[in-house]
C-alpha cells in the first residue's frame, strides 16, 4: 500500500545542514565516484512531459543546471542519505520546475518572490498532467521553500535535498557530500555554460527588481555564487 509521505518526500527533517549532515548513517563516509548514466532517469510519462516542458521554457543553463541537480541529489541520496524516502520521479519533476519562477516571462509577470511564483505554476501544471495532490503539493512546497536556508525549524525530506543539491551546484557548498569525478560525470553530459555568471545575474536581477524578495535573505548570494571555487574550473 502507498504511503503518501513516503513516496513524495514528505517527512521531516532538520532545516539546517549541520544537524541533518549529522543524522548521516556514516558520518565520515567519502563520497565514491558514480557514473552519470548508473543513475537511474525516471521514465514515467508525467516525468517525461515535464521534461519536455521545462526543456522548452527553460534556458539551457537553468535546464542544465535542473538536470546536475537531480544527478547529484540522487548522488548524495545513494551515498550518504540511504533513509531519505521519496520517489525519483517526484524529485526529478521537483528539479525541472524548481527555477521556473526566473523565466524572464515568470520572473516580470508578478511581484511574487520567483520561488513563490514557481511554486504556483508547478502546481497547476502538475495537477493537469494528472500528478497526484500529494506529490504536487511535496513539489510546491520544496520549490518555495528551495532557498529557504536556516538554523530552526523542519523542513521535507525532498526540501532538503533540493537544498543540499542546488548549493552545491551554485556555490559548492558541502564539496564532500560528492566525489569529484562524479562532477565531472555530470557536467560532461550537463555543462555549466557558464552557469556562476548566469545564475549571478538572476539573482540580482530579482533583487533588483523585486528588493522585498526572498532572494534577499540570503546575504550577499550573488557573490557567494560567485565565490564557487568547486565549480569554476567547468564554468
Amino acid at each position: 500500500m502507498s504511503n503518501p509521505i513516503k513516496d513524495y518526500g514528505w517527512e521531516p527533517v532538520p532545516r539546517s545542514f549541520n544537524q541533518l549532515l549529522a543524522t548521516r548513517p556514516e558520518q565520515n563516509k567519502k563520497a565514491e565516484p558514480i557514473q552519470v548514466d548508473s543513475i537511474e532517469l525516471p521514465e514515467t510519462k508525467l516525468a517525461q512531459d515535464i521534461l519536455d516542458y521545462a526543456r522548452k521554457e527553460l534556458s539551457e543553463p537553468t535546464f542544465n543546471h535542473s538536470m546536475r541537480v537531480y544527478y547529484y541529489g540522487r548522488a548524495i541520496t545513494l551515498q550518504q542519505f540511504p533513509h531519505f524516502s521519496y520517489t525519483p520521479e517526484t524529485y526529478l519533476l521537483l528539479c525541472l520546475l524548481h527555477d521556473i519562477g526566473t523565466t524572464p516571462q515568470n520572473l516580470h509577470s508578478t511581484h511574487l518572490s520567483f520561488e513563490f511564483q514557481g511554486g504556483m505554476i508547478a502546481h497547476s501544471l502538475l495537477r493537469a498532467h494528472a500528478s497526484p495532490v500529494p506529490q504536487a503539493e511535496a513539489v510546491t512546497e520544496a520549490i518555495i521553500r528551495h532557498q529557504d536556508l536556516g538554523e530552526t525549524g523542519n523542513i521535507t525530506t525532498l526540501g532538503a535535498l533540493v537544498q543540499l543539491a542546488t548549493v552545491f551546484d551554485n556555490v559548492g557548498m558541502n564539496p564532500e557530500l560528492v566525489a569529484r569525478e562524479t562532477i565531472e560525470s555530470v557536467v560532461g553530459k550537463w555543462p555549466r555554460l557558464g552557469w556562476t555568471a548566469c545564475f549571478a545575474g538572476v539573482v540580482r536581477e530579482e533583487e533588483g527588481s523585486k528588493p522585498w524578495s526572498h532572494t534577499t535573505a540570503i546575504e550577499n548570494f550573488a557573490e557567494k555564487v560567485e565565490g564557487n571555487v568547486l565549480m569554476r574550473p567547468y564554468d
